[in-house]
């Protein structure tokens, strides 16, 4: 697969998103729910913590990826929502810690919310992916 970065302008780029990409080459595409701050079982973890939920979260994306047989470096396109964006931007360092070693930047939106699906979740992120 070759990603080809679409930035008329590089603020983006700054916050560690492109505004888009060209995908060629991909044979398979993977669509993941959102993934939130649960465990195995669905209950939440970690009430009130944005940075852990962001944390658990990313590492449940990360379990779904590889069930298809994929990693962070295949997503594409990312779905972010926060019942707080202030507190979500003030932890995104993590999205830079996961994302960075794979050198992507896949172009996402993020949007905050009233609440979640399940009362004391603060973050969700669903991703599409391609190999």
């Amino acid at each position: 697969m070759e990603r080809t970065a679409v930035n008329p302008w590089d603020w983006s780029i700054k916050l560690g998103y492109n505004q888009a990409e060209v995908i060629k080459g991909a044979t398979r595409q993977v669509i993941c729910a959102g993934q939130t701050s649960v465990d195995s079982t669905g209950t939440p973890q970690h009430p009130g913590d944005m940075r852990a939920q962001i944390s658990l979260a990313l590492d449940n994306l990360e379990a779904v990826l590889q069930g298809a047989g994929m990693d962070l470096s295949n997503v594409i396109k990312l779905g972010i929502y926060a019942t707080d964006v202030d507190e979500a931007l003030k932890n995104f360092d993590l999205m830079g810690m996961r994302f960075g070693p794979h050198q992507v930047a896949p172009p996402m939106t993020l949007l905050e919310v009233n609440r979640l699906a399940i009362r004391g979740l603060l973050f969700e992120i669903e991703a599409s992916a391609a190999a």
